[in-house]
């Protein structure tokens, strides 16, 4: 254990600055979920989902609201033009917000039927727009509005550059977070089945990606524990950085846990920011938190 790590594999050592303290930034929340940073902007967005607000940091004004209600929105991303994009359990459906404010919704409906409460989403490069399906808002009214599934399962979608939503992964207990691989041959989904049963999935799965955006395998490539791979987001070397119970655990593209971050709060997502984009952000049950790391995150516009 060095200061507020986890050494697994020496190439962690190259990943992280050993002498870098996690900084928590602001706490108060219930449960803080889906951070996004804009560069041009210097802020971080992130949402608080059981308050049913969304709220911004920056380094020179603080922490302010910046959508209240909001949804009860979850993931965020942001599209190739900068546009932010935002899961929303309250309203079942996956919005983006214009330059304007003007918010247009991308998917609240699947062959006629209301989604379950989308989770979290990643922009592929062609502007196909990736997001899961669980149920978690509409489980009781704590992070949504209590309701009925209308789909037959909990799915993995694409919608496409026309606008039509496919399936592209139908076996998934409770499918969350998402990212693509550097070169986007490779689709990664955790499946966090484990929160409402202990004997269910708590791992991420990979997916060859093909051309037409159709995936096949779909093995396991690592199993989280303690506590589930929420959300993750993958640095220019193809490394996972995920949450998990005891922090941010950090996977080499071939599967191996090299390191963790430890953290004193279950992590439920992260995303790397700053203008080098070497700054991971941590939201973490009730507090944000950031560390500077040697490593830069994936450039996704």
């Amino acid at each position: 254990m060095t200061y507020c790590y986890d050494i697994l594999d020496p190439k962690f050592s190259t990943l992280i600055n050993v002498n870098a303290k996690v900084e928590r930034l602001y706490t108060g929340m219930l449960w803080a979920e889906g951070p996004v940073y804009f560069a041009e902007n210097e802020c971080l967005l992130w949402s608080d989902i059981p308050n049913n607000r969304m709220l911004r940091w920056s380094e020179k004004e603080g922490v302010s609201d910046f959508r209240k209600p909001a949804n009860f929105s979850n993931g965020n991303t942001r599209d190739r033009q900068g546009r932010l994009v935002t899961c929303e359990h309250g309203a079942r459906r996956v919005t983006r917000t214009e330059s304007d404010g003007k918010i247009t919704i991308l998917a609240n409906l699947y062959q006629g039927k209301k989604l379950n409460s989308p989770n979290d989403v990643v922009v592929k490069s062609d502007n196909t727009v990736w997001f899961t399906d669980p149920p978690y808002g509409i489980l009781t009214d704590y992070e949504g509005y209590k309701a009925d599934m209308e789909q037959s399962g909990c799915h993995v979608y694409c919608l496409d550059s026309l606008g039509k939503l496919h399936i592209v992964a139908d076996d998934f207990d409770k499918p969350n977070g998402i990212a693509f691989s550097p070169d986007e041959d490779l689709l990664y989904v955790s499946d966090t089945g484990y929160s409402h049963d202990p004997a269910g999935p708590h791992h991420i799965r990979v997916f060859n990606v093909a051309p037409d955006n159709s995936l096949s395998r779909g093995s396991v490539f690592a199993e989280i524990s303690p506590g589930l791979a929420d959300g993750f987001r993958l640095d220019s070397e193809g490394n996972i950085w995920t949450s998990a119970w005891d922090g941010v655990h950090c996977y080499s593209p071939s599967g191996e846990l090299m390191g963790k971050i430890l953290i004193p709060e279950k992590v439920a997502n992260l995303c790397f920011g700053g203008p080098q984009r070497d700054r991971l952000f941590i939201t973490a049950t009730t507090s944000l938190y950031s560390v500077r790391v040697a490593c830069q995150g994936l450039n996704y516009f």
